[in-house]
């Protein structure tokens, strides 16, 4: 026998007693999550997010999840159902690059969900400005692109600064080319730096008279275009739409698979979790193959690194500092000996922070 097909009706009828439950369970982990506020001021604890905490949650839905909605789906409903609930416990305050429009507030709404009172800064030493002064509790600075490299000026601040690193988010970066005009009467084009380079082969085959214009974000690229009756931007979707502009041609990066990693920085630790990373900074001594002797402990232990990246030290001409990412936490007891020797062998050894991977 054939199974009964439901009708439209009876279908929308049981979505809504679905939906009724899932209303009711919000409401109880929102109780709950409000309990937890509760506990943790009565113990005068002052750090309400956890970030290793969330991070193990949504690995578990993730790997748990039966379906028909993908991992990442699940992963996104429940970082806004966790961001809700930090809500109830206390609101986040999270500085990222302004205007609003940027794919640092993209990348921190991902990471923080939209429940978080995110703040706009003026440039990138002001995001960490803001965090070292407690004008946030956290902020989200770019870090690297997979296109264009390293972000040098958040690359000098991490070691300016006695901030830690305590996650990191991955973005697709998706630039638009976006206008009030038509895009035969754009004579300017106003755009980021980084975006041009990721937009360069595009720029040349569609635009190639067109002046190029720097501005410092996105968001202020399609600010100034909505000013020009001749300009044009390359920005985002949420710029565009914020400033009443059309996007003309979507989707003009060079590469498809166009990413910048963020990073998210405040002033805690996180524990382990068993998928982290942790980012250093040494220097060795300036002599053939120091550098080789200093990392050789980390390949000797089986260690993982996913990065390294030298630095001019600004404390003397013509030597440098390395930027490191590994995998694991240095609590973890693989890693922990390592860094000690490590540390005892580098002229100069930080530490930036240990934190989970990004979830998705």
């Amino acid at each position: 026998m054939s199974a009964t097909v439901r009708t439209l009706p009876e279908l929308r009828a049981a979505i809504d007693v679905v939906d009724g439950e899932i209303l009711h369970l919000l409401a109880a982990r929102g109780r709950l999550a409000a309990e937890v506020g509760e506990v943790k001021r009565a113990a005068d604890e002052t750090n309400f997010y956890h970030p290793d905490r969330e991070s193990e949650i949504l690995r578990r839905l993730m790997a748990e999840n039966p379906g028909p909605f993908s991992a990442e789906q699940i992963a996104t409903i429940f970082r806004e159902i966790i961001s809700a609930g930090l809500a109830l416990e206390e609101p986040l305050q999270v500085a990222y690059l302004g205007p609003a429009g940027t794919f640092t507030q993209m990348a921190a709404q991902k990471h923080f969900g939209r429940a978080a009172v995110l703040q706009p800064t003026t440039g990138i030493a002001e995001i960490f400005l803001f965090a070292d002064r407690g004008q946030a509790q956290y902020a989200v600075v770019p870090v690297e692109n997979s296109t264009e490299g390293s972000v040098t000026l958040s690359l000098d601040l991490l070691l300016d600064y006695p901030l830690h690193i305590c996650g990191e988010v991955q973005l697709r970066l998706v630039h638009n080319l976006v206008a009030k005009c038509s895009m035969d009467a754009i004579q300017r084009v106003y755009v980021h730096y980084q975006t041009r380079a990721q937009c360069r082969q595009w720029l040349a085959a569609h635009l190639p008279q067109v002046q190029l214009v720097d501005v410092p974000s996105n968001a202020v690229a399609a600010e100034r275009a909505a000013a020009d009756a001749e300009g044009g931007a390359i920005s985002t979707t949420v710029a565009a739409e914020a400033y009443g502009l059309d996007i003309l041609a979507a989707s003009i990066e060079d590469n498809p698979e166009n990413t910048t990693r963020f990073l998210v920085i405040g002033k805690i630790g996180t524990r382990s979790t068993g998928n982290d990373k942790t980012s250093l900074v040494v220097a060795a001594a300036n002599r053939p193959g120091s550098l080789h002797a200093l990392l050789s402990p980390l390949a000797d232990a089986g260690i993982s690194l996913t990065r390294i990246e030298s630095r001019p030290a600004r404390s003397a001409v013509w030597e440098y500092v390395f930027y490191l990412d590994l995998l694991g936490h240095r609590q973890d007891a693989a890693i922990a000996p390592v860094l000690d020797a490590l540390a005892q062998q580098a002229s100069f050894y930080r530490c930036l922070g240990s934190y989970p991977r990004a979830v998705f």
